[in-house]
Parts: C-alpha cells; sequence; structure tokens
C-alpha cells in the first residue's frame, strides 16, 4: 500500500496534467480521493497539492469541481490557521516559562506576573527548509525584496502551503545578487 504522501503527489502530478492539456475529465474522482484522505500542515507542505487543486479550481469551467476544489482549500487553510494558534500558544508557552525566575521565591513570582509583555507580530507558519537571510541595508535590494514579495502574494497561493513570502523573497533576492 503506497504511502499518504505518495498518494497526494501521484494525485498532484495527474491534477497539473490536466491543467496543462485543459481537460477536467476525471477530476471530480481525485478531488473526492483528497476529500477522503486525512490531510496534515505537513503533507500539504511536502506535496504543494494545494497549489496543484487552486490551479485546478482556476482553470476548470466545471461549476462542481470548481466547488469541491474551493472546499479542500477553504478545509487546509483552516489546517494552517489551527497551526497558527498552536504556533502562538506553544510560544504564548515558551515566554511564559522563559520569564519565571529560578528561585521559587513570592517576590519573583509576582514580578514575573508585572512584567509588561513584549509586542508580538502575528506567528504564521513558516517553511524553514532554507538557512536565515542576510538583512541588507541597501535601498535598492530592499525594494527588490518587498516586489518580489509582493508578487509572491498574489494569488494568495502562500497562504494555502504556508510559505512565509517576506522571508522567501529576501532570499531569492539573496541568490540573485549575493552579498559581496
Amino acid at each position: 500500500k503506497r504511502g499518504k504522501r505518495e498518494e497526494a503527489n501521484s494525485i498532484a502530478r495527474r491534477l497539473d496534467k490536466m491543467v496543462t492539456k485543459k481537460s477536467v475529465e476525471g477530476a471530480m474522482d481525485l478531488l473526492r480521493e483528497l476529500k477522503a484522505m486525512p490531510v496534515t500542515l505537513h503533507l500539504l507542505q511536502s506535496t504543494r497539492i494545494g497549489m496543484s487543486v487552486n490551479a485546478l479550481r482556476k482553470q476548470s469551467s466545471d461549476e462542481e469541481v470548481i466547488a469541491l476544489a474551493k472546499s479542500l482549500i477553504k478545509s487546509w487553510k483552516k489546517l494552517l490557521a489551527a497551526d497558527a494558534s498552536d504556533a502562538k500558544a506553544g510560544e504564548r508557552r515558551s515566554t511564559s516559562l522563559a520569564s519565571l525566575p529560578s528561585k521559587d521565591t513570592s517576590e519573583g513570582k509576582a514580578h514575573s506576573r508585572k512584567r509588561p509583555e513584549l509586542p508580538r507580530t502575528p506567528s504564521t507558519p513558516r517553511m524553514t527548509t532554507f538557512p536565515p537571510v542576510p538583512i541588507t541595508c541597501d535601498a535598492v535590494r530592499n525594494k527588490c525584496r518587498e516586489m518580489l514579495a509582493a508578487a509572491l502574494q498574489t494569488d494568495h497561493d502562500h497562504v494555502a502551503i504556508g510559505a512565509d513570502c517576506e522571508h522567501l523573497s529576501a532570499q531569492i533576492e539573496e541568490y540573485i545578487l549575493p552579498a559581496g
């Protein structure tokens, strides 16, 4: 029996072929297979199945295919949102543990409760498969990164796969023009 990942990759390839051939024949069966499959955030990110389903949705004129594709994408976005709130809860737990004093004194406990919380940016799941990118103060490089990030965000596909567009744009810019 094939693993879920291989199965999802196979479906993604078949959906991509349909998009290329501009034929959605058999798409409903594949989408139903996906609907029945237990999909995890990791599976979505590793197979990029969300991108294939979204491409099919955009290209199809079959209302049934479009509706099922939208429904799948919507349910997968909920996975992403749940993961983001889990990450935020985990972040809160680690912050509160870090703020506890090492000695168990009542004075220390009172102090940790009064400590002002630092403002945090909303936590989003990130694909961290690349090393961190050097920060640049060069206005031209920063503008390139900004434009790349905007381009990556045009169809909201980044949401379905959990990509951090700012980080990805910095990596692309760094690859195109290495720091020298």
